[in-house]
């Protein structure tokens, strides 16, 4: 890795650390292309001592990936979460998560076989936030070697494989405090939801890269980003899928 990249990853990770965003990286740290910023991502992960936990991914629009690593230690199965803040922003997806490894080969993998891979899927949470203050207009490359704003990940309940795979779209309602609060027309920005874990199946594959059993993997947000309270009981309901319920706290 140049030096140049280096001091981008360090400044990366100190924010992660932290929790305070900063401005934009220096002119001569920015990554300049996919490859450069994919090389940052790898190297905030071994600056933090963290390894992948998970995945987000998207299927691409142009030419640019939508593939970021999740650190392992902001996934979280239980309540409370803790989170910085008085609120939380969070995206609402399902996690597809294997039941044994998807090893680099020299073939591309069929749709069939990640298919048979698939263990379980899970009602998510994604959480965002970028290290970046929300004022910096950043390039593609910038927010890729920040993980794509990725903050942690809350996973839920297992549910129905085949209905999980149909779910294009269906009513999600948001209740706290005993009350229901929002209302919303989820759908999937890939149409079915597994389209973007093929796309990344094929894309680590390609870079001589594995995707592991038991790492979660979200692919895309059936709501754009939700902000949510912090201290309360939050309850979500995906429609026929099921109820995933966290409550997050402050750690401040």
């Amino acid at each position: 890795m140049s030096d140049s990249l280096s001091v981008a990853a360090r400044l990366l990770s100190d924010r992660r650390r932290s929790g305070q965003p900063g401005p934009r990286l220096p002119p001569d740290c920015r990554p300049a292309d996919a490859d450069s910023a994919l090389e940052i991502q790898e190297a905030v992960i071994a600056r933090l001592g963290e390894r992948i936990g998970g995945w987000k991914c998207g299927l691409p629009g142009t030419e640019q990936p939508i593939a970021a690593p999740i650190h392992a230690g902001d996934c979280h199965a239980d309540s409370p979460v803790p989170v910085r803040g008085n609120s939380v922003q969070v995206e609402p997806e399902l996690a597809f998560v294997l039941a044994h490894d998807l090893p680099a080969r020299s073939v591309p993998y069929r749709e069939a076989e990640v298919d048979a891979a698939i263990g379980s899927i899970h009602l998510a949470l994604e959480r965002v936030g970028s290290r970046y203050l929300p004022a910096e207009d950043t390039t593609f490359p910038e927010r890729l070697a920040d993980g794509l704003s990725n903050e942690g990940l809350v996973i839920g309940p297992a549910v129905g494989m085949t209905l999980a795979r149909r779910a294009a779209t269906f009513p999600l309602q948001i209740a706290w405090g005993g009350k229901p609060r929002l209302a919303l027309d989820a759908r999937h920005p890939a149409g079915l939801p597994q389209a973007p874990l093929y796309w990344l199946v094929e894309f680590l594959r390609s870079r001589g890269r594995t995707v592991r059993a038991g790492q979660p993997v979200i692919t895309g947000s059936y709501a754009g980003v939700v902000t949510l309270p912090v201290a309360e009981t939050l309850t979500l309901r995906f429609g026929e899928l099921g109820v995933l319920t966290v409550r997050f706290e402050s750690a401040q």
